[in-house]
């Protein structure tokens, strides 16, 4: 069966001009198949840097690097023809000044193809946000648990109790002065996630945070159960592969073991006539 037409792909403006509308279906992908399966129902698709902890086994976001990056943005490029493709600012990549984030956001966006960056960060990154915009780079936003910062925000806590509440509505208005087309609102408490959305006028993307977002993300492999290190609280499970992934490998080690497979079906035989001919 053959892939459907290529279809328009959506830009940031489309998905800013979807605040208060149908809610934005947004999941990561890392690799051309997964992406491909995104695709179908996705409006925004983030090549996370959540891969690092994902597919290369290391212990947090801040190990990975712009080349990582730039090698699974255009892995994902290649799987999509209608959603938006964001990419990740990797830790290091932009906070030393706006000028160095200028020249690792246009890279990635030229020998990805993507459509916009992601960048963490609230009051102190405005400034950088705007000099991105400027320069013709689109860029979402991403405050509440910044996962490049969890050294100095504590650990992987809930945001937005007490006296933080106001840091984090005034990081998220910052955020959209600056120009970005959408923000991140991650772990924060449903109430202040609410009030954000309702404050700001471009869409809100929760990931642990409301309903009453303006759209939601999360972490394909751990939405599917692909990936079990290290699992948030808000994550809702929709399947259990690693467990049936475990089960088929299993059972296809106790038919090698005891010469089930291949079975003759599986065979290429001497007259040349096998499943494939």
């Amino acid at each position: 069966m053959s892939r459907p037409a290529p279809q328009t792909a959506l830009t940031p403006n489309d998905i800013r001009a979807r605040k208060g509308q149908t809610p934005l279906v947004c999941l990561t992908a890392y690799t051309t198949p997964v992406a491909q399966w995104a695709d179908a129902e996705c409006d925004l698709v983030l090549v996370g840097d959540s891969v690092g902890m994902v597919l290369h086994g290391l212990p947090s976001t801040l190990p990975v690097t712009l080349d990582m990056m730039i090698l699974h943005g255009q892995a994902v490029a290649r799987g999509l023809s209608r959603a938006l493709m964001v990419v990740d600012m990797p830790f290091g990549s932009f906070e030393d000044s706006p000028e160095q984030a200028f020249r690792n956001a246009a890279r990635l966006m030229a020998e990805t193809g993507a459509g916009a960056v992601k960048l963490e960060g609230g009051r102190h990154m405005a400034a950088t946000i705007r000099f991105l915009v400027d320069r013709g780079i689109p860029v979402m936003g991403h405050v509440g648990l910044t996962p490049q910062s969890v050294n100095t925000l504590g650990g992987y806590k809930v945001q937005g109790r007490g006296p933080d509440r106001d840091r984090i509505l005034a990081d998220a208005r910052a955020v959209q002065e600056a120009g970005a087309f959408s923000v991140v609102l991650e772990k924060l408490v449903a109430s202040l996630a609410d009030e954000i959305t309702q404050d700001l006028e471009i869409p809100t993307i929760g990931i642990g945070a409301s309903v009453g977002c303006d759209g939601q993300i999360l972490v394909m492999d751990d939405m599917l159960g692909l990936f079990d290190a290290f699992r948030p609280n808000f994550v809702k499970r929709y399947a259990h592969l690693a467990a049936e992934a475990a089960s088929a490998i299993s059972a296809y080690a106790t038919e090698v073991r005891n010469r089930d497979f291949p079975s003759a079906e599986h065979m290429i035989r001497d007259n040349g006539v096998g499943k494939d001919g």
